[in-house]
């Protein structure tokens, strides 16, 4: 069975740095594509980031390109975030997500889904 699960969410001032974690079991993300999503009430779900199966390319959205940086680390089979000099925009519902597939935007190109952390840039 397949777990993806999401931490490090929480309250950060604009300007502030954030890192978030998704901890993979079942799957192992070295394998595939592993990206994160964003998705902020009323909007559509973004991909932020993504590494392709194998690590050979990352994939950073240009919203976010410059602040936000994702990592795996293989052996602890996690899935990483770094979030800086946030801006108000950034607040959403951060979720992981993974597949077979290479490293698509749509969301529906991804099998496996955590239930996401929250995000809040606020002052």
């Amino acid at each position: 069975q397949v777990q993806l699960v999401e931490s490090g969410g929480g309250l950060v001032q604009p300007g502030g740095s954030l890192r978030v974690s998704c901890a993979a079991s079942g799957v192992r993300l070295a394998s595939y594509a592993s990206a994160w999503f964003r998705q902020a009430p009323g909007k559509e779900r973004e991909r932020v980031g993504c590494i392709s199966p194998g690590g050979g390319s990352v994939y950073v959205s240009d919203s976010v390109k410059g602040r936000f940086a994702i990592s795996r680390d293989n052996a602890k089979n996690t899935l990483y975030l770094e979030m800086n000099w946030l801006e108000f925009e950034d607040t959403a519902t951060y979720y992981c997500a993974t597949g077979p597939r290479p490293c698509w935007t749509a969301p529906a190109m991804y099998n496996y889904w955590g239930k996401g952390t929250q995000v809040t840039v606020s002052s």
